[in-house]
């Protein structure tokens, strides 16, 4: 080899040393380095390994009850440390293992920094004694698509916990997950839900990492915590958002509420203590949770997506027929009260509901109210009276047709909109028998509910006569600006 070109490799050498010591550190703060190992839970590999094994096996003593045929899509978690809340955070054991997850939401509220919108990682990898686990390039996603809402925070990913004590659960449990990591500050929770909601899909799960009450004394804070769980349970946007809240992730517990009525995803507690169960005195504790939301199947089986069981929908039936009579000054048999059966918390929960009336098969009356901002209870007798007596395209029923009517009950889940590019892809994202539509376009708007597509099968067909229903032209559906949204139901009728 020529002298010349030993003095060059050399000098090549040379230069990409000098250079991998300048760009080294840069790829070394890629990893998010573990800040709390050593104090919110053990700083080795083989401490943290055997502590979360000693929470698990206490929390295999539990019975839970889990549902069959669902799958699971969201957690709540606690972030406390694991002396206090690892026990109840163990619980995710009972839904976690066996399962798989190719990216997770971590989404957490910020503790330490203050400020407004959501931080999301940079960094390529989050550390913690029990190894790396990479950071899934939708968090690059989506601080380039909603910049004004997802930025970078140094400061944040530097010092906030609620991200890093849930990690080692995570791993302890599931293999091969990439993370996107959320740090929640105040903002637009509608917003922050429709971006998230971009980035899920069917290997998708989310965790809310929160804690509830704090500081309160053990009875206290037992009520509270009850409350807190109770509307969490009834996916009750309204009270979840109220000032009298008693969670510190209430942020992003409020976004997966959303998520969860738009995706038709129920949630179950797994377990609950505070910090006087576990490690703390009794005169001021902080409260944990753990909740699963889980997801039925929602294919067609004539009944729309599952939710609440027949005999609560009979219930249902007997308060709206019950409603309707009452109007009309004709009693009803005992047998038809539906009396204190309608004390189930799950009758109070918020819900968009439509009430039918058919005779011989023949729409009779139609209302109901789209949006999730009445109970369930206040939903179907409102509506039972306006689809019996003030429908404006029939007449009030009367006492004699009460009898021959059959009465259907709707509930709704949250409508999304639908984002097409032309008329063959609404066409293609719309699902037939499954899908309940609203278009609007200007002042005008209508929907069918997804029992219609019986009537009418053919997707053009369908959108056709919801345009003329709205009092636009039939083909209105084929041009630009117009708005389409979709949700599912289930729905209840009366058995003859």
């Amino acid at each position: 080899m020529a002298p010349f070109a030993h003095k060059f490799i050399k000098l090549f050498i040379a230069l990409a040393g000098i250079l991998f010591l300048y760009i080294n550190p840069l790829f070394a703060q890629q990893i998010r380095k573990p800040v709390y190992n050593g104090s919110f839970y053990p700083k080795t590999t083989d401490d943290l390994t055997a502590r979360i094994a000693e929470y698990t096996k206490l929390a295999e003593q539990t019975e839970v009850f889990l549902p069959s045929d669902v799958t699971l899509k969201a957690l709540i978690l606690p972030h406390a440390g694991y002396v206090y809340s690892g026990l109840t955070a163990a619980h995710s054991s009972k839904v976690l293992k066996n399962r798989s997850f190719r990216k997770i939401i971590i989404m957490g509220p910020d503790h330490r920094v203050g400020f407004k919108n959501c931080a999301v990682s940079d960094v390529s990898d989050y550390q913690t004694p029990l190894g790396n686990v990479s950071v899934h390039p939708d968090s690059l996603f989506l601080r380039q698509k909603y910049n004004d809402l997802f930025r970078t925070n140094k400061k944040s990913d530097d010092l906030e916990h609620c991200i890093e004590v849930q990690i080692p659960f995570l791993q302890s449990y599931l293999d091969d997950f990439k993370i996107i990591p959320v740090v929640m500050g105040p903002g637009d929770i509608r917003q922050y839900c429709d971006a998230v909601n971009r980035v899920i899909d069917p290997e998708t799960l989310i965790v809310v990492s929160s804690d509830l009450s704090h500081y309160l004394p053990y009875a206290q804070a037992v009520k509270k915590d009850h409350d807190t769980i109770r509307h969490i349970l009834e996916l009750n946007i309204e009270k979840l958002s109220d000032q009298n809240y008693s969670a510190c992730g209430i942020i992003p517990i409020q976004v997966l509420t959303h998520l969860a009525i738009r995706r038709n995803w129920q949630p179950m507690l797994l377990h609950y203590s505070n910090s006087g169960d576990t490690a703390g005195q009794r005169d001021s504790v902080v409260g944990y949770a753990a909740i699963a939301y889980f997801e039925k199947s929602v294919i067609n089986q004539g009944k729309g997506s599952i939710q609440m069981d027949k005999e609560k929908g009979d219930i249902l039936l007997k308060l709206a027929r019950k409603t309707i009579a009452d109007r009309l000054n004709i009693k009803t048999s005992d047998s038809n009260e539906p009396g204190s059966e309608l004390s189930d918390d799950i009758f109070n929960a918020r819900r968009g509901t439509f009430v039918t009336l058919k005779i011989n098969n023949q729409l009779r009356g139609c209302i109901g109210n789209l949006s999730a901002d009445k109970t369930i209870i206040e939903g179907v007798k409102d509506n039972a009276l306006n689809a019996a007596f003030h429908d404006p395209r029939f007449p009030p029923l009367s006492k004699d047709e009460i009898r021959n009517v059959d009465i259907e009950i709707s509930l709704l889940t949250e409508a999304t909109i639908i984002e097409y590019q032309d008329e063959a892809d609404l066409l293609k994202k719309l699902r037939q028998n499954i899908d309940g539509v609203i278009i609007r376009k200007g002042p005008y708007s209508a929907t069918f509910l997804p029992q219609v597509w019986e009537q009418l099968p053919d997707k053009k067909s369908f959108l056709e006569h919801l345009c003329q229903k709205a009092g636009l032209p039939s083909d209105e559906w084929r041009r630009p600006g117009l708005e389409v949204m979709v949700y599912q139901v289930q729905y209840f009728e009366e058995d003859h």
